[in-house]
Parts: structure tokens; C-alpha cells; sequence
């Protein structure tokens, strides 16, 4: 899909879609790019670890502040910020394949490109486990063809 004749969003575009925004439908194959492309997962979780980052950025600086020296500065760096970072990094790659489906509906594309893209990506895995247990059926019992 790497099209180089594609329309990419400037600097000031590309921040606001990166929060939310929406760009011109010309884009919206850049949009699909970077939203099932490769490398997709890692990009929104950067994206949303970036404003935390900078938020806390003040926090660095508490110890200072506060008149607190010596070797706990560190110490107090890190349990102030460490703790806010960690959940802010599990729940951006937990909610990253919604936030991903919200992205494409909001630009109008099938959210089904996404289901599709991750059943590729994963179909190894699937036919593996195929080949060790057999196919799932399909009346919901949850047991294998095979027994």
C-alpha cells in the first residue's frame, strides 16, 4: 500500500488527526496506511503516551521545588510519574484496535478493512491451531470436530 503519490497531511494536520481529528477525504488512503498498516499498534500507543509524557513533564521539576535534595529526588521523580505512565501505556494498547475502528468510521472507511488486515496478519496462528485441534464448529458448543 505504499503509495508515495499520496496526499500526507503537514505538521499541524497530522497533530490533530493524531487526537481525534479528521482529514480531507484526498488523504484517505494515507489514513488507512496508518491505521492498518504495519507498524499501526506502536504508533497510537505512541501517540497517546506523548501528551501524558508532557504533562508530567512539571513533575520532574517538584523536587526542586519543594527544596527536597539529595539522593530521594529521583526516588520521588519516579513514583510520581512511573505510576501515572504505566496504566496510560496498557490502556492505549488496550483500547488501540477501538480507537483504531473509530478512526476509520470517522473518515469513512469500512471498519471491516481492520478485521480483515488482523485476520491475515494472524492467520497462521489460526491454521496452526486448526491443524493441532481441528475446526471449531460452528454451533457454538465451543467443541471440535475431531475428537
Amino acid at each position: 500500500m505504499a503509495n508515495e503519490n499520496r496526499p500526507k497531511p503537514n505538521a499541524w494536520q497530522y497533530i490533530k488527526y493524531s487526537y481525534g481529528g479528521r482529514l480531507p477525504d484526498s488523504m484517505r488512503a494515507w489514513v488507512t496506511e496508518d491505521l492498518i498498516g504495519k507498524g499501526a499498534t506502536l504508533r497510537i500507543v505512541i501517540r497517546m503516551f506523548v501528551p501524558a509524557f508532557l504533562i508530567l513533564i512539571p513533575i520532574w521539576f517538584l523536587p526542586e521545588i519543594l527544596g527536597i535534595t539529595g539522593g530521594q529526588d529521583l526516588v520521588i521523580r519516579l513514583s510520581a510519574t512511573v505510576p501515572i505512565l504505566i496504566p496510560v501505556i496498557y490502556f492505549s494498547h488496550a483500547l488501540n484496535k477501538i480507537w483504531r475502528r473509530h478512526m476509520l468510521v470517522k473518515h469513512g472507511i469500512d471498519p471491516k478493512l481492520l478485521e480483515e488486515s488482523l485476520r491475515q496478519k494472524n492467520a497462521h496462528i489460526h491454521s496452526a491451531y486448526e491443524e493441532r485441534y481441528g475446526r471449531r464448529s460452528d454451533d457454538g458448543s465451543g467443541s471440535s470436530t475431531t475428537i
